[in-house]
């Protein structure tokens, strides 16, 4: 590495923007992180084979070193790109619920091991493990218990696995080049309203235009909408986790809709 430019910190790793000794421009993250790192760069590879995503330049156990993405001011018209590269992501599909990798989001392990069915991939590899980890009340754990038998009636039609992001907020769409480049996955194979749920859940720029663009080339099935608390579950929980329990209150609100729907 020819130079390095300290960006910050996040989740406890480095952030630098680096050059390489040939000129190639670099985002580093860097730190102890076992696995982490590894997981992150198999997904990558196994996203971009369908979708803009960095080059994998190096995955080793203390850090990772992605090709630099110029970023530039979201527009509709590369919205829109998204909305139907995303919908092609998502239809490239996955071998199972699950995948052959460890997972992890942020630092937070997944376990990615594969289940028959998504409802029930969905409470026993992400809401149940993340109720345990965030020390709710147990007034609170009783309500996601009663949520979590309901998941195979209220995830509507069976779908196949499709090929997902997992951690799809607007902080990991990088906007470059007229189209978005995604970062920082948590791959797997899920359910794709996961992702559109995770970009409502934040809100994401032009999604009214993603979603659009969207349907076009993989319409969704009807109740979809009614079924985004459903999908915003784990990610809230995740932040129940992360961050304490300033994100208490979303989540017991999503966990009462999906116990309305």
């Amino acid at each position: 590495m020819r130079s390095t430019e300290e960006l910050g910190r996040s989740h406890g790793w480095r952030l630098q923007r680096g050059v390489l000794d040939d000129g190639r421009v670099v985002f580093v993250k860097a730190g102890a992180a076992s696995r982490v790192f590894a997981s992150e760069a198999a997904g990558l590879r196994w996203l971009g084979e369908v979708v803009a995503v960095p080059e994998v330049i190096e995955a080793g156990p203390d850090r990772l070193v992605l090709s630099w993405v110029e970023e530039e001011r979201p527009s509709a018209a590369a919205a829109e790109r998204f909305g139907r590269d995303l919908a092609r992501m998502h239809l490239a599909g996955a071998d199972a619920f699950g995948a052959p990798w460890p997972g992890f989001i942020a630092e937070l392990p997944m376990d990615n091991t594969p289940a028959g069915d998504w409802p029930a991939f969905y409470a026993e590899r992400r809401v149940l493990p993340f109720a345990r980890m965030a020390r709710l009340p147990s007034g609170d754990l009783a309500l996601i218990d009663r949520a979590v038998e309901r998941f195979a009636e209220v995830a509507g039609e069976p779908e196949p696995p499709a090929r997902i992001h997992g951690d799809l907020w607007s902080g990991n769409l990088l906007w470059s080049g007229g189209r978005v480049v995604l970062v920082d996955p948590a791959a797997h194979g899920g359910h794709r309203e996961t992702d559109l749920a995770m970009l409502a859940l934040f809100g994401a720029p032009y999604l009214d235009r993603i979603l659009g663009a969207y349907q076009e080339v993989a319409p969704l099935a009807g109740g979809w909408r009614e079924r985004v608390p459903l999908h915003q579950l784990h990610p809230l929980l995740v932040h129940v986790v992360l961050f304490g329990g300033s994100y208490r209150a979303g989540l017991m609100d999503a966990v009462g809709e999906v116990l309305a729907i």
